[in-house]
């Protein structure tokens, strides 16, 4: 499902959102992460482009934009408007969803629903927290910078003038949401209903306090742990969290409003309050109380009613089922039937019968007589349902694959490790240029926005003064030029659309590879699996290797 999310900013300095967009920044800091030279780096996998505005001087465009209609020039005035589609994880591998793709319906998006605003619109493949997902960046200049036909979306008349600000009002987030809603219907991506209300309603405020919480909570435990002190809590809640939790434990067992509110107050310490027909808690570190509807739809009185009447019927339900029972005579009561896929062995447990095939490989014939060993009587008390599930798995892996003997499977996985090892080197590789080329045509926009200043520079005749003036961006393109001329094999500057020409290939590869890779590892997991169960069945010692490369996020 992709949400959309808004952040409105006050901040002057439109080039901290450029640097965001392009370098990389810790998660809970926020601050950029620097390397040993204490410079910036690059994200490894990014996508920028710039609407109504050269996207490498973003910043300037803004700041020349506001002082000519004199606007954005007090501190508390909105400088600029963040908003972040974040698509769903599944539409990367269930629906091809690629950072090309994303940056498309991301610039669609933007020219549609802010059309003749000054936008970064930048797409991010990483995800937050290792998640994979991908997401799009849509940064504007809360000033509009070019008279545009007016919109349905539109609710006042300057709305569509150049020299107005960005208006976000309650129905335009809605048409917002509906807008995003439609986009993922139409390219046939993973979608929920963005205007239902939420059921647990976490806001990016508590989203961004439980992660700073959880940092220091384990740092704290670090410390203890090296003073030898067991921590007593692992887990950081925030107080709206804890609300949930107790409320949820509370409603699972109260039977009308008199016993929900006993439990609170005993066991939680909450105070539950209804006030204009609104329920109300009060957390025991505060004095105000909070709403069950900033809490979610699941902690209103609609909701809990309805688990209350619920709760007392099926007590209620109960007691007549046990009245009829001493009632009725054990004789009159209907026996269940067994299904006949299933068999009854002596310990209890039902368990599926293993099928058995005929075939020549020795290895199935000795599986096989492995598996009727355990449905053994003086087994069954012993094995689990798992167990003989997984050997039927197997039993039918070896069929499916013709593996003769032990010594077959483990060469073939042998074999299928190398070729898993020698691909991933070569995505490697193969990233690790694309890193270099998207590094080169970071620095490419950013000579080429600032060649004109340092031209002018050249023929000033008070050099001094001018670059006193314009030390910005001289100091941009002496950094670039720099930057460039270092990786410059032949000593002449690669062209842009050189370089981009190559990211086009770069990226091809780096799809063909990915696949490739991808495939190598699942069968090498799938196998080393096959094998282990082997082993075991047949009483065989095998090492399962630490899947080191296995578990890498798709990048």
């Amino acid at each position: 499902m992709a949400i959309l999310k808004h952040i409105a900013s006050k901040n002057a300095d439109y080039g901290e959102a450029q640097r965001y967009l392009i370098f990389q920044h810790d998660e809970y800091t926020g601050k950029p992460i620097l390397d040993e030279n204490g410079k910036m780096q690059l994200r490894e996998e990014y996508y920028l482009d710039g609407i109504e505005c050269d996207p490498f001087s973003f910043d300037m465009e803004c700041k020349e934009l506001n002082a000519r209609f004199h606007k954005n020039q007090t501190y508390d005035e909105i400088k600029s408007h963040h908003y972040i589609i974040s698509f769903d994880p599944k539409d990367r591998d269930g629906c091809g969803l690629t950072g090309e793709w994303a940056q498309q319906l991301g610039l669609a998006y933007c020219k549609k629903n802010f059309p003749g605003h000054q936008a970064l619109v930048c797409t991010h493949t990483d995800g937050h927290n290792g998640s994979g997902n991908i997401h799009v960046h849509i940064v504007i200049n809360s000033l509009r910078k070019n008279d545009v036909e007016r919109q349905d979306f539109m609710e006042r008349d300057c709305d569509s003038r150049a020299g107005n600000k960005h208006h976000l009002t309650n129905n335009y987030l809605v048409y917002l949401k509906q807008s995003l809603m439609d986009l993922c219907i139409r390219e046939n991506l993973h979608q929920v209903d963005l205007l239902a209300k939420a059921e647990r309603k976490v806001t990016e405020k508590e989203y961004h306090a439980k992660r700073s919480g959880q940092k220091k909570l384990e740092e704290r435990n670090r410390q203890m742990l090296s003073e030898g002190i067991t921590p007593r809590t692992t887990v950081f809640q925030t107080q709206k969290e804890y609300l949930r939790v107790s409320i949820d434990e509370a409603i699972a067992s109260a039977h009308d409003l008199k016993e929900f509110e006993q439990i609170l107050s005993e066991k939680f310490n909450i105070t539950f309050k209804i006030s204009r027909g609104r329920f109300s808690y009060t957390h025991p570190d505060r004095e105000k109380p909070i709403t069950g509807r900033s809490l979610g739809t699941h902690y209103e009185k609609d909701y809990l009613m309805g688990i209350i009447e619920n709760n007392s019927h099926i007590e209620n339900t109960g007691k007549d089922q046990a009245t009829q029972k001493e009632i009725l005579p054990k004789e009159n009561i209907p026996a269940l039937e067994r299904p006949a896929h299933q068999q009854r062995i002596p310990d209890g447990t039902d368990m599926p019968a293993a099928t058995f095939e005929k075939s020549g490989l020795r290895l199935i014939t000795d599986l096989q007589h492995c598996i009727k060993a355990q449905q053994s009587k003086a087994y069954a008390g012993k094995v689990k349902l798992s167990n003989l599930q997984n050997m039927a798995k197997t039993l039918s892996y070896v069929q499916e694959h013709g593996y003769d003997t032990v010594e077959d499977m483990e060469s073939r996985l042998a074999e299928i490790k190398e070729l898993a090892s020698s691909s991933r080197k070569e995505l490697k590789d193969t990233e690790d240029r694309l890193r270099q080329v998207n590094e080169q045509i970071h620095y490419t926009g950013q000579y080429l926005a600032n060649k004109s200043v340092y031209s002018q520079f050249l023929k000033s005749k008070n050099k001094g003064q001018f670059r006193q003036e314009h030390s910005a961006k001289l100091a941009l393109y002496e950094a670039a030029l720099k930057f460039l001329k270092g990786k410059a094999d032949s000593g002449k500057l690669p062209t842009l659309q050189t370089l981009k020409a190559e990211k086009e290939k770069l990226l091809e590869e780096k799809k063909e590879r990915q696949e490739k890779y991808y495939s190598y590892r699942d069968s090498q997991k799938e196998l080393d699996t096959v094998c282990a169960n082997i082993h075991t069945a047949l009483g065989m010692e095998h090492s399962r290797p630490a899947h080191g490369h296995g578990r890498e996020e798709r990048a």
